[in-house]
């Protein structure tokens, strides 16, 4: 019985990062990105089948860091948790097959870049 409940608990978890993943595209990009991932022609690009997204996860991580165009710089209010768990969600959704990115990487990442912090103060906007 142990082991079940510890199998349990382990597919709970797994499927967690999943849906965190899920949640922080849903309320950060889904409106622009469209929740299946196929953008708005002319205006945002599309995620799903897209070789930049699916490309070497520095790339799209870089974006979500710095901005780019259009794109706004996520730096801010995302944390290094959230853009991997985002960005390994888009990297393997809607037929894309690309590798999952680490907190680590991002956070490495962020400092490589200079990019800001997270501001976690009572007036920031970080929920």
């Amino acid at each position: 019985m142990t082991a079940l409940m510890a199998l349990v608990g382990f597919t709970a978890g797994a499927h967690g990062a999943e849906g965190d993943g899920k949640a922080v595209f849903q309320k950060n990009c889904a409106a622009c990105h469209q929740a299946n991932g196929k953008g708005i022609p002319g205006a945002f690009p599309a995620l799903a089948g897209n070789a930049f997204v699916q490309g070497p996860a520095k790339d799209p991580a870089t974006v979500l860091l710095k901005g780019r165009g259009g794109m706004p710089d996520f730096s801010q209010s995302l944390t290094d948790g959230d853009i991997a768990a985002v960005l390994t969600y888009v990297r393997s959704s809607w037929g894309n097959s690309a590798s999952a990115l680490a907190t680590e990487e991002v956070a490495a990442l962020r400092s490589e870049l200079s990019a800001a912090q997270v501001a976690a103060g009572p007036m920031s906007n970080k929920h």
